[in-house]
C-alpha cells in the first residue's frame, strides 16, 4: 500500500483548479497525469529578465522589462499583416511592439493608447526601430510579481509556459514534508536541502545545481535500493540446487576449445547453480564472443540434474535460430529440445505443452509465449534470457514465478554495458564478462564511405556476389516517408533487384513471422545473396557465409547499434568488411562515432564512449522499449552519483535494518515516490 503521506502527490491532475478535459489533453501528451508528474517535469532552461527604466542600445539581444505608454497604432492593410503598436518609455525613447497573426483588435485591447503598461520581451533592432516581437503585457500591479529568472519547460501544443508554471505552482502547494531517507553524514557533506525544498528551489531557479543534484540522487538511490531489495529477497528464497554430473557436457562435440573467458563464466555459473539460493547472473558478451555456448553448458547442467531449462528470446527469428543451433549442437545426445512462439497453434502447441508438463521436453526455446499462464513446467530449474536489455526488472520478476521454487536466472546481452549502467540497470545481479573472441574469428575491417559514392559500393557488391559471397544491406526505415530523407528498405530492395534480380531478399519488422522466417532461411541457405533489412537483423542472426555488411545512413545510428549490426558479419573463417555509408554533412558527434568504429572492434570501449555521446536509455534500447530508467537524473549525474547511491542503499539494508528502521520507513516512501515500489511487493511475497 502506498503510504498515506504521498496521496496528495498521486492525486490526478484534474483535481487542480482550472484543469478540465481540454487542458488535460496537452498535459497528457507530456506524460503529466498526476500532481507528482508536474513536480517532476523539470525546466530545461531559464529566462533572465533585466528590469530597466529606459531602453538602451546596449540591451539589444536581451530580455528587458520596463513601463511604456502606447502612442500610435500602425496596423497592416490585411488580417495577415503584422500589427505594430508604437510606444515610448519614461525617457521618451520609441519602441515598436509587433504582433504577428493576431489581428488589430488583439493589439488594441492589450495596449490602449495613453495607458501605461509593463512589457517584457527580447529587445531587437529592426531598420531604424527598436522593437519587441510579441511582448508579454501586464498591468503595472501585476508586473510586480514577475520573477527576475523564469523557468522554461518542455511544452506541447495548447499549453503555454506561463500556464504550465502556474499549474506547477499549484502542485507545489500540495507537497508534504517527507521524512529524510538520505544517510545524515552524506546529506551534511553534500549540503543538500530537504526533498521538498529542493523541488521548490529547482522550479524557482533551474540553474540551482545543488537542488538538481539532490533530486537526481533521490531517484538513483530509490533505484539502487529497489535492486538491492530484489537481490536480498532472492537471496532469502530457497531455489533448487542443480549439480550436474557432466555426462551430457562431456559428450558434446565442440568445434573449438572454449576461450578463457568462456571457461571462467561457465565455472561461475556452475558454482551458482549448485547453491540453494537462486542464481541471478548477467552474462555480458561482446558481439561474437560465444554466449550461446555458455548458455548451452548452463542448460545442460540443469538437464543433467533432472530439471528443465527455458530460453527466452526477444523475437521469433531469434527464437527459431536458437532452436536450430541448439538442435544441431545437441544432435545425437539424449536431450529433447522444443520451440514455442506465439505463432505455434493447434496440435503442435498442445504437444509442446504436454511435453513440458510431463517433463519429456528438457529445453524449451521461445518468445515470451513460454511464460504465459497456460504454460506449465514439470520441473523448471533454469531460465536463460537472451538480449536482456529488452526485458525490464519487473519482467525478470515475473519469469521467476513460473515454478514452485524460483528457478535460477541467467540473463545475456550482446550489448556490452558500461559499469555505470550495469550498476543502475542490473544492480541485483552478479556479472560475468566475455571479453575474448573465439579462435578463428577475424576482426572486421570497417570503412566509412560518403553516400555520393553509392554507385561504386553497388559495383563492389556485384563483384562480391560474383565471387560467391553474401551481404547484408541495412536501411533505417521500412517505407518512404515524405518528411524523411532516409533511404527506405523497400525502395532500396527494388533498386538492387533491378541490378541483381532474384539474388536480392527483403526483411523488416512489419512482415509476418512466416515471411520473416522464409526470407532468413533463403539467405542462410544461400538461395539469395543480398538481404536488405531494417534493424531487425541487429541481434543474434548468424550466417557465417555473409562477409559484407553495408549500412546506409550510418551517421543516424548510435555507436552500440552500429557495433551490433557490424557483428552480423565476421562469423565465419573469411575476411569480413563493414561499409558505413554516411551523409554529406556530418555533425561533430556523428564524425567521432564513425571514427571510433573504424578504429576499434572492442565493444566495451565502444559502449563507454556511446554512454558519453548519447546517454543511457539509447544504449540499452530502452528509449524504444519505453523503460527509460531515470526521469530526473541525467546520464552524467547517474555516472557521478551511482556508486555513492549504491553504497548508501547497502548501508540501509546491511546496517540500518532495511525498511523496518526509521530511515527505512522514509526510504519506503522514496520507493513509492519514484515508482520503484515493485521491490516492496516482492519483499512481502518473498
Amino acid at each position: 500500500m502506498r503510504p498515506d503521506i504521498l496521496h496528495p502527490l498521486f492525486t490526478e491532475i484534474e483535481a487542480l483548479k482550472g484543469v478540465g478535459p481540454a487542458l488535460a489533453k496537452p498535459l497528457a501528451r507530456l506524460g503529466l497525469a498526476r500532481v507528482r508528474d508536474l513536480l517532476f517535469h523539470l525546466p530545461t532552461g531559464w529566462i533572465d529578465r533585466k528590469t530597466v527604466a529606459e531602453f538602451d542600445e546596449a540591451d539589444v539581444g536581451q530580455i528587458v522589462t520596463t513601463v511604456v505608454t502606447p502612442t500610435e497604432y500602425r496596423l497592416g492593410g490585411s488580417a495577415r499583416a503584422p500589427a505594430r503598436v508604437v510606444a515610448t518609455d519614461a525617457a521618451g525613447n520609441v519602441v515598436a511592439l509587433v504582433f504577428f497573426r493576431s489581428g488589430s483588435g488583439y493589439a488594441k485591447k492589450l495596449l490602449p493608447l495613453g495607458e501605461p503598461r509593463t512589457i517584457s520581451g527580447k529587445l531587437e533592432r529592426y531598420d531604424q526601430w527598436l522593437q519587441i516581437v510579441h511582448p508579454e503585457v501586464m498591468a503595472l500591479e501585476e508586473a510586480k510579481a514577475l520573477p527576475a529568472r523564469e523557468a522554461v519547460y518542455p511544452l506541447s501544443e495548447g499549453l503555454s509556459n506561463k500556464r504550465l508554471a502556474s499549474l506547477i505552482e499549484a502542485a507545489a502547494e500540495r507537497m508534504p514534508d517527507l521524512p529524510e531517507w538520505i544517510e545524515p553524514s552524506l546529506l551534511a557533506t553534500r549540503g543538500w536541502p530537504a526533498w521538498r525544498e529542493a523541488v521548490t528551489r529547482l522550479h524557482a531557479d533551474p540553474s540551482d545545481r545543488i537542488a538538481q543534484e539532490r533530486l537526481a540522487y533521490d531517484e538513483i538511490f530509490a533505484n539502487q535500493l529497489a535492486l538491492m531489495l530484489v537481490r536480498a529477497s532472492s537471496r532469502r528464497r530457497r531455489g533448487l540446487p542443480l549439480a550436474g554430473d557432466g555426462r551430457l557436457r562431456d559428450a558434446l562435440k565442440l568445434l573449438y576449445l572454449p576461450t578463457g573467458a568462456q571457461t571462467r563464466s561457465i565455472g561461475e555459473i556452475e558454482g551458482d547453480l549448485a547453491q540453494a539460493t537462486p542464481m541471478l547472473r548477467l552474462l555480458q558478451g561482446d558481439v561474437g564472443a560465444g554466449k550461446t555456448l555458455v548458455a548451452l553448458m548452463a542448460m545442460l547442467v540443469a538437464v543433467e540434474a533432472g530439471a528443465q531449462a527455458a530460453m527466452l528470446a526477444p523475437t521469433e527469428i531469434l527464437a527459431r535460430q536458437h532452436y536450430e543451433t541448439l538442435s544441431r549442437q545437441l544432435g545425437g545426445l539424449p536431450v529433447n529440445v522444443a520451440v514455442l512462439t506465439g505463432r505455434d497453434k493447434g496440435r503442435v502447441r498442445e504437444a509442446t505443452m504436454m511435453g513440458l508438463a510431463d517433463g519429456s521436453i528438457d529445453i524449451l526455446v521461445g518468445t515470451h509465449a513460454i511464460f504465459q499462464e497456460a504454460v506449465a513446467y514439470r520441473k523448471l530449474g533454469l531460465v536463460v534470457i537472451d538480449e536482456q536489455h529488452r526485458f525490464g526488472v519487473a519482467q525478470r520478476m515475473l519469469l521467476t514465478q513460473k515454478a514452485e521454487r524460483p528457478p535460477h536466472l541467467l540473463a545475456m546481452t550482446a550489448t556490452p554495458i558500461p559499469r555505470t549502467l550495469t550498476l543502475s540497470q542490473y544492480g541485483e545481479m552478479d556479472v560475468s564478462r566475455l571479453d575474448e573472441r573465439p579462435p578463428g574469428r577475424q576482426p572486421i575491417e570497417t570503412r566509412v564511405i560518403s553516400e555520393d559514392r553509392l554507385n561504386e559500393v553497388v559495383d563492389g557488391l556485384g563483384r562480391h556476389l560474383a565471387a560467391g559471397g553474401q551481404a547484408y544491406w541495412v536501411c533505417p526505415l521500412v517505407e518512404e516517408n515524405e518528411a524523411s530523407d532516409l533511404a527506405a528498405a523497400e525502395s532500396r530492395a527494388i533498386a538492387l533487384k533491378a541490378r541483381f534480380g532474384d539474388k536480392v531478399g527483403l526483411i523488416h519488422g512489419r512482415m509476418k513471422g512466416p515471411e520473416k522466417d522464409q526470407a532468413m532461411e533463403a539467405f542462410a541457405s544461400g538461395r539469395i545473396g543480398v538481404l536488405v533489412a531494417t534493424t531487425v537483423i541487429e541481434v543474434g542472426v548468424d550466417v557465417p557465409n555473409s562477409t559484407l555488411m553495408i549500412i546506409e545512413h550510418a551517421d543516424r545510428f548510435g555507436l552500440a547499434q552500429l557495433h551490433q549490426l557490424r557483428g552480423r558479419v565476421g562469423r565465419g573463417e573469411g575476411r569480413s568488411v563493414c561499409i558505413l555509408l554516411r551523409g554529406g554533412i556530418l555533425g561533430e558527434t556523428a564524425r567521432a562515432r564513425l571514427a571510433l568504429l573504424r578504429e576499434s572492434n572492442d565493444g566495451f570501449r565502444i559502449a563507454e564512449e556511446d554512454l558519453r555521446l548519447r546517454g543511457a536509455g539509447e544504449i540499452l534500447g530502452t528509449r524504444q522499449s519505453g523503460e527509460a530508467a531515470f526521469r530526473l537524473a541525467s546520464p552524467e549525474q547517474v555516472q557521478a552519483l551511482i556508486e555513492t547511491a549504491t553504497d548508501d542503499a547497502c548501508l540501509l539494508v546491511d546496517r540500518d535494518g532495511g525498511l523496518e528502521g526509521p530511515r527505512g520507513q522514509a526510504a519506503r516512501i522514496a520507493l513509492y515516490l519514484f515508482e520503484r515500489d515493485a521491490a516492496v511487493g516482492l519483499l512481502r511475497s518473498g
